[in-house]
């Protein structure tokens, strides 16, 4: 099982442990904090379970229906998390709002503030560790998984916080300025994840650097005499890459099929984190400034 989808699991168990605890605490101490924190968990376990079958479904192998994979499923997967995100970032917004027009008195603070606690430790544990497998695999489903987890830890530490404060000070109007500011992180935070898995399914080509790594593979390549018409997309953990190779007039089809192959392996080589797939199209010069119907007359002659 790769790596991705264990990290998902674990973040199913986390958001369920922590769903039973605040459920279990909201209710016996009527804390309508605790238990919208809790509501907040049930999201997420919901989030992580789309994402585990989003990551199951995208190593499937490409079929007559979906000729190149399901790679984009990670990117549907983000779009949904980022979107989530940022609902979650309003609502909260929202609430601290009106709890700034309509205060509201905080009741059963010695267990809200422990089952916060416990949240705090158990959420945290999962960011370090979605956040070491993101470093690692740099996969956009357990980005926005260690994003939203984030966005928790933080949410769990204001409350925690701004209970404590309450407790000791009496200060109430410091838990909803406390939400606006989180909301306000949740909702920016979540724009890049959004953005990122967007231009995915928009098919957006790989980034200048990625490019430029394959541009100078290509450029070192002594047994071809240039290339162009290099187009990239990504789509998960699955990178596409389309070039045209020229050659010699003189270059057997045999010799032209061993460099290409020859290309396509140090494409691999160039992302080992990912699985690549080159089509590559052999020219025997360069045409990449001949226009369509120039080319026809080329082989009608």
């Amino acid at each position: 099982m790769r790596i991705e989808k264990k990290a998902t699991l674990i973040s199913s168990t986390t958001a369920g442990v922590l769903v039973l605890f605040k459920l279990a605490i909201g209710i016996v101490s009527g804390s309508v904090a605790v238990l919208a924190s809790a509501i907040d968990s049930l999201l997420d376990l919901s989030v992580s379970i789309f994402n585990f079958f989003a990551l199951h479904q995208s190593e499937r192998k490409p079929d007559e229906n979906f000729n190149f994979g399901l790679g984009k499923l990670e990117a549907v997967a983000s779009v949904v998390e980022g979107t989530i995100i940022s609902i979650s970032g309003l609502f909260i917004l929202y609430s601290a709002i009106d709890k700034i027009i309509t205060p509201r008195a905080i009741e059963y603070m010695e267990a809200s503030m422990g089952v916060m606690l416990f949240s705090i430790i158990l959420t945290g544990a999962l960011v370090l560790f979605l956040n070491h497998v993101a470093k690692k695999n740099n996969n956009l489903v357990i980005r926005a998984d260690a994003l939203h987890y984030k966005t928790d830890l933080f949410t769990n530490g204001a409350i925690l916080l701004s209970l404590g404060i309450i407790h000791f000070s009496g200060f109430e109007l410091i838990d909803p300025l406390l939400g606006i500011g989180i909301a306000i992180y949740m909702i920016y935070s979540a724009f890049p994840i959004l953005k990122e898995g967007l231009m995915m399914l928009l098919d957006v080509s790989l980034s200048k650097e990625e490019i430029a790594r394959i541009t100078t593979m290509l450029n070192r390549l002594q047994r071809i005499n240039g290339h162009h018409h290099l187009q990239t997309r990504r789509a998960g953990s699955d990178i596409f890459v389309s070039v045209h190779l020229v050659f010699d007039d003189a270059t057997s089809l045999l010799d032209a099929h061993k460099v290409s192959d020859q290309v396509e392996s140090m494409m691999r080589m160039l992302f080992p984190n990912d699985r690549v797939h080159p089509f590559i199209h052999t020219d025997p010069y360069d045409d990449s400034d001949i226009n369509e119907m120039e080319v026809e007359q080329l082989y009608a002659t």
